[in-house]
């Protein structure tokens, strides 16, 4: 059974903050308004705080998550994608850091569970909003290019072998 304290405080707020990381893949893959960002906001908060399984680990993330919540605290503090490639790719490869410290620690099935988390995440957001259209008209529940990170998402966490 894995829990926090088998993570030094750095690795900890990242994989802390990796579910949102995974719901903010979705929306810098297709970036929509406001109204678009803020449903896909809540529905990984939603996704976040709540894992949908018990495992140890995944339960100590969701505490965490929910007390930075009710405390105001910006989940994804300390994560600033920079540099000169897309976005998408950097969070993309922040979650394939996180899988890779979660599984060097954790019981394979643990770590299993925490790479469909991810993926889960990224699923509720991009199902929050729809995309494109006009006036509600012509929009697609998960665009292209939100399926499209959701497959990266997928790749990112999915443990080989």
């Amino acid at each position: 059974m894995t829990a926090k304290s088998d993570f030094d405080e750095q690795d900890w707020a990242r994989i802390v903050r990796a579910p949102f990381v995974a719901g903010a893949a979705i929306t810098l893959a297709d970036p929509g308004g406001p109204i678009e960002a803020a449903k896909e906001s809540m529905a990984s908060l939603k996704a976040a705080t709540n894992p949908p399984s018990r495992e140890q680990l995944l339960s100590d993330v969701a505490l965490d998550l929910q007390a930075m919540v009710q405390e105001h605290q910006n989940p994804l503090k300390g994560f600033k994608p920079e540099g000169s490639g897309p976005a998408g790719d950097q969070v993309v490869d922040e979650l394939r850091t996180v899988q890779a410290l979660v599984a060097a620690k954790a019981e394979p099935g643990e770590a299993e569970a925490f790479g469909r988390w991810m993926v889960e995440v990224a699923q509720a957001a991009a199902n929050a909003a729809k995309e494109g259209g006009f006036m509600g008209f012509g929009a697609e529940q998960v665009s292209q290019r939100e399926a499209s990170m959701i497959d990266q998402v997928r790749a990112a966490v999915t443990l080989p072998g």
